[in-house]
């Protein structure tokens, strides 16, 4: 059986301390897992941290880019995939995932929740506002959306759905 992929999508160069400081976290976390963690791939915000804390923890990064050259991944990306797509990417992003987690709040961070909620995969969102929770509860009536407080909470419930929708 293939391992599970968990995208942590965030903001990039708009992504906060406490954004990053989660994201750090819960990619570290996934990584405990033996789950493969999938960002954007960037060398900035989220994207960066969570494939940091996954290589600090020994796990297996994927960076799915914007660019059409790899020379703007993290140096934390095992595998850094460059696509050329701008923000075109978004829609492997989402469709790669078996489970995404949204890590703060942005704009390519909201379209790649949209993405992943048509598509029918689950989110976790981690670190948004009760704007955003309401936002995704109310288009995602069938349950597809959870909130967690923490990375820990947000890997407890990665697994739950991880199970329940693929990985039983």
């Amino acid at each position: 059986m293939r391992r599970p992929i968990v995208g942590v999508m965030g903001p990039g160069t708009g992504a906060t301390s406490a954004d990053c400081e989660l994201a750090f976290a819960l990619g570290s976390a996934i990584a405990r897992q033996g789950w493969v963690l999938l960002t954007g791939g960037l060398a900035c915000g989220v994207m960066d941290a969570a494939s940091r804390g996954a290589r600090a923890a020994g796990g297996l990064t994927v960076g799915i880019l914007p660019t059409s050259s790899t020379d703007e991944a993290s140096n934390a990306v095992d595998i850094a995939i460059a696509t050329g797509l701008g923000s075109g990417r978004n829609q492997i992003n989402a469709l790669s995932s078996d489970v995404l987690v949204a890590c703060g709040e942005g704009l390519g961070t909201l379209s790649e929740v949209a993405l992943a909620l048509k598509a029918g995969k689950p989110v976790v969102l981690l670190g948004c506002g009760a704007d955003w929770e309401c936002l995704f509860h109310k288009l995602a009536t069938d349950g597809l959306v959870s909130s967690a407080a923490t990375p820990r909470d947000a890997c407890s419930l990665v697994a739950e759905l991880l199970q329940a929708h693929r990985f039983a």
